[in-house]
């Protein structure tokens, strides 16, 4: 049986600096058309992506006119809404093809899924969030409802803190004012809560999130990084509390969570 999770994408994230001359606002505004489809949705009116995207209906009109004739999005006649289309997806095909580490590190995956009977994910930045693009499950009862292409807080889980304890420290200052931005009144506890996953990161190697993302989910997490060219990547641990002991992902599942990341470290090459 699933949990039945859900994380939407961050409010309010930002679309770039509108003081940076070479921003295209114009190409910014479509990528967050295209963003705003959530999973198991099955098609969007203009004023549903307008409310989304903080745009107004007549600029969000031309986007998916544009987008609709170049194939990213499919116009639905008998609706007059709109759904992703197969340029799209296709796209989203050759992208997670070319990640190879997906490939290296679903067998290591797999085995620690077994070991820990619970889920084990890969996950890249998107923005503010993290994006699943591999996952493994042990055998459960109850697994967490998440898979590749899924979507989840940055700040509060432990495969984004992991991210954040091992970008660059430019990066992180820069993820860090965004999430001011975007919530003043949640910034003082969300600071909290990351600062002290840099510190667990440096005295023990992984960040945990222990009901700070779901109230009923625990997770750890660990990053690396894949060398490429590629930015870092994290993979965490985790399932229902009522499954999963706290205690046993420290004690048990962290050294192995570990030794993972390490055996990924550089597989890209230089």
């Amino acid at each position: 049986m699933a949990a039945q999770l859900s994380d939407p994408p961050e409010r309010g994230e930002p679309a770039g600096p509108k003081e940076d001359r070479h921003f295209v606002t114009s190409l910014a505004r479509g990528l967050d058309v295209l963003a705003c489809f959530k999973r198991n949705e099955d098609a969007l009116a203009n004023s549903e992506i307008a409310a989304r995207c903080g745009l107004a209906r007549s600029t969000v009109s031309r986007l998916t006119y544009t987008l609709t004739k170049l194939g990213y999005l499919h116009h639905v006649p008998h609706s007059g809404a709109y759904r992703l289309g197969t340029a799209l997806l296709a796209l989203g095909a050759t992208a997670l093809a070319g990640l190879d580490v997906r490939q290296i590190a679903r067998p290591g995956m797999q085995d620690l899924a077994d070991f820990a009977r619970a889920s084990v994910g890969l996950g890249v930045r998107d923005r503010l969030s993290m994006r699943y693009i591999e996952c493994c499950r042990g055998e459960v009862a109850i697994a967490l409802n998440i898979d590749t292409g899924s979507r989840i807080s940055m700040a509060r889980s432990a495969m984004g803190r992991a991210y954040l304890a091992a970008c660059d420290a430019a990066e992180r200052q820069g993820i860090m004012d965004d999430f001011r931005s975007v919530d003043e009144v949640a910034w003082p506890d969300l600071r909290d809560g990351i600062e002290q996953a840099l510190e667990e990161y440096r005295m023990t190697g992984c960040v945990r999130s222990f009901g700070d993302w779901q109230p009923t989910v625990s997770a750890i997490a660990v990053a690396f990084r894949p060398g490429g060219g590629l930015p870092p990547m994290t993979i965490n641990c985790g399932a229902p509390t009522v499954i999963l002991d706290p205690a046993f992902l420290l004690e048990d599942v962290r050294p192995r969570l570990i030794r993972l990341a390490a055996s990924l470290e550089g597989v890209m090459g230089p």
